[in-house]
């Protein structure tokens, strides 16, 4: 089992944010979230949203520090990787 995590470097609603992502399955990727307390909206289309303060737990209870480059790299390698839909686009 191997989750991931990219430093905190995404800002938004006043924070700054990482991502939490399995290279496995949206399953296992869910367990972690649960077990660190991540609520269910932060989950957002193949990842969680996680806020700088939590980064530090996640990695102390095993998420693994990556940069965001590779971060996708792993969900793309996995099939896990899901795109934005654009509406309106022809």
């Amino acid at each position: 089992m191997t989750v991931y995590i990219d430093p905190p470097d995404w800002p938004g609603h006043g924070r700054m944010w990482s991502h939490l992502v399995s290279d496995r399955s949206y399953a296992e990727l869910h367990a972690f979230a649960a077990r660190l307390g991540v609520p269910a909206r932060g989950f957002d289309r193949d990842h969680y949203d996680l806020p700088a303060e939590r980064y530090a737990e996640a990695v102390a209870r095993g998420a693994v520090p990556v940069d965001s480059r590779r971060l996708v790299r792993l969900l793309h390698g996995a099939g896990l990787r899901r795109r934005k839909r654009y509406r309106g686009a022809v």
